[in-house]
């Protein structure tokens, strides 16, 4: 006869442990998928801290009661899944998604095709001296450009709303993992938010180019950086294949 377990005497006991162990492992496994093997490596400890976990669940229950929250999830790690860990040749880092209806696509300053060109993105092209009928910045990030926000969601109409959420101490450790484990990376910082986000960064290992936000607002601080020129002689210097700026 089959001895009992405390836990059949007591089933409703049971199940609410078995449910949070599935519950844990469904969430790995989905974050695993979102942000993909290179990335999952290196980040796998972070995204199992207790912060990481509640930030999740937060907006996973947001998301039970709004489709309001951008970007969808699926699209929440594209910047990592598009570039893979060991293919980050540059980094641009943004500050939240934007906030509106069908913008927001997991890519700083990138937006879908069919949707209309912010301006810090028009002025970004003026810059690099292009011009483009969509922001849809998924072949830079496909060459080699890791499209970095600082926060990765945000509720429509509300700018910098999941700022409290634990992003910030996420994405630190991204920049922090990329700063300590890759070598001759190219940073382009703009603004001030960028820049201090950065500031640990190890010079010697890698280029770190800051001009001011492509915004309108802060347009004459960003005109005439050249950081796009910079940035491929950097990597044309390491042996490291240039990024095709005109390619979108």
């Amino acid at each position: 006869m089959k001895r009992k377990l405390v836990t059949d005497y007591f089933p409703l006991a049971k199940k609410p442990v078995e449910c949070m162990i599935l519950d844990k492992l469904n969430t790995q496994s989905m974050l695993q998928k979102l942000l993909g093997d290179s990335w999952y490596e290196v980040l796998e400890t972070e995204v199992r801290k207790s912060y990481f976990v509640q930030l999740w669940e937060m907006i996973a229950k947001e998301r039970d009661k709004t489709n309001d929250i951008y970007p969808p999830e699926h699209l929440v790690f594209n910047a990592f899944s598009k570039t893979p860990f060991n293919h980050v040749k540059v980094v641009i880092v943004g500050q939240d998604p934007y906030h509106q209806p069908k913008q927001a696509m997991g890519l700083s300053f990138s937006v879908p095709k069919g949707i209309a060109i912010p301006p810090s993105l028009r002025n970004i092209f003026a810059e690099i001296g292009i011009s483009s009928t969509h922001g849809d910045l998924t072949n830079w990030a496909k060459q080699g450009v890791f499209l970095l926000n600082s926060l990765l969601t945000v509720v429509r109409g509300s700018p910098m709303s999941h700022a409290k959420y634990g992003w910030q101490e996420f994405t630190d450790c991204v920049i922090h993992t990329l700063n300590t484990r890759r070598s001759n990376l190219v940073f382009l910082l703009w603004g001030q938010p960028a820049a201090k986000k950065c500031s640990k960064i190890d010079r010697a290992k890698h280029l770190v180019l800051m001009a001011g936000h492509p915004s309108p607002l802060s347009y004459k601080l960003f005109k005439g950086c050249n950081h796009f020129q910079k940035a491929n002689d950097y990597l044309k210097d390491h042996n490291i294949t240039p990024i095709d700026w005109a390619s979108l």
